[in-house]
């Protein structure tokens, strides 16, 4: 009897330790189960909470095979980021910390770390702009390129001046990449090299080089590179919108009949040291660019042609004109016969 009393003792104790056991362990896991759940709610929090409201942009730099807790350290130190222990368990929870893209990025302080991390790992880097004019030919076009930080104009000349790959990207008509960079603003990543540049602008040309315009290029039994040699020189005898069709009738009517284009920026391209002073000498002066001498286009375009000049190569108005000078306040004066044309000369140049 006294046996069974012990053996009852002993099985009570049990089963009260067993229970204070159950306890302090279903205590600690609502404890953890509350600290995931605080630590969820404030990640949630953080994760749409800027580090300030300074709209400011800062230029952060994500070195190649980057250590991203230091990342994340220098992220915190430069006022980007408010935690970077939450950044980095941000991060992880989101599966990013291990595809973040090295570069050059542009971030704000008023930015969410959700957002940051979106930036830095879709690779949005930075990008440097530089805008290439119409008109300009290939080498005003590589010192833009070289002013904006990307390289020597050296390296870029050498690559637009290979005629192999001129021939394979244009046909074998083209002698240069001169006319076929397209000029617009142009947007490019620290470090792209001269050769992506032209790659980029290459296929800007194509791009905007619509299937009407070369459907209307066979219509007028023309090249493409005769279009763009021809809308070249459009574009540098008027920045006048309205006028480019009705000179591009001019210089239709003239190759239709055999006519000398007689034009002066052909001459300038085809000269070597060209001070600013074109003179009697250098129209008489046989190059391959003198349209005072031969009786076609020039062999290759003199310059890059906007959309609008290629478009007045390609629609050129139903006019008889045959010449055109200047009237000295930018716009011409136009005539259909060589008796009313040295009439405008004697008016507009010679008086002057």
């Amino acid at each position: 009897m006294q046996y069974e009393m012990f053996s009852f003792t002993l099985n009570q104790g049990v089963t009260i330790k067993l229970k204070m056991t159950l306890t302090i362990l279903s205590s600690l896991v609502l404890i953890i189960f509350l600290a995931l759940v605080g630590l969820y709610l404030d990640l949630i929090y953080y994760s749409d909470r800027p580090a300030s409201d300074d709209v400011s942009h800062i230029t952060f730099n994500m070195t190649p095979g980057h250590n991203f807790s230091l990342a994340a350290e220098k992220l915190h130190n430069s006022g980007l980021v408010a935690s970077p222990f939450r950044f980095r368990l941000l991060a992880r929870i989101k599966g990013y910390d291990k595809k973040i893209k090295a570069g050059e990025y542009l971030l704000s302080p008023s930015m969410t770390p959700t957002g940051i991390l979106e930036i830095l790992v879709k690779g949005k880097v930075k990008q440097y702009k530089f805008t290439i004019p119409e008109g300009y030919n290939l080498k005003q076009i590589a010192e833009i390129v070289s002013s904006a930080g990307f390289g020597p104009s050296s390296d870029f000349l050498s690559i637009v001046y290979n005629r192999v790959s001129a021939q394979k990207d244009f046909g074998k008509e083209a002698l240069t990449y001169e006319g076929y960079l397209f000029p617009d603003t142009y947007y490019f990543p620290k470090g792209v090299t001269p050769k992506d540049i032209v790659a980029g602008m290459k296929k800007r040309f194509w791009n905007e080089f619509k299937s009407e315009w070369k459907t209307q290029t066979k219509v007028l039994g023309l090249s493409i590179h005769e279009v763009v040699t021809l809308a070249s020189i459009i574009e540098k005898e008027t920045g006048i919108p309205s006028e480019r069709p009705i000179i591009s009738s001019v210089f239709h009517n003239r190759l239709r009949i055999g006519m000398r284009l007689q034009t002066d920026p052909t001459v300038i391209y085809g000269l070597k040291n060209f001070n600013g002073n074109l003179t009697r000498k250098h129209l008489s002066t046989p190059t391959a660019y003198n349209t005072y001498v031969i009786k076609a286009l020039p062999p290759g375009p003199i310059a890059s042609p906007g959309a609008a000049a290629i478009e007045a190569a390609l629609y050129p108005d139903g006019t008889k004109f045959l010449y055109f000078v200047s009237k000295n306040d930018t716009t011409h004066k136009f005539s259909t016969n060589l008796r009313d044309h040295n009439k405008a000369v004697r008016k507009y140049q010679l008086r002057r």
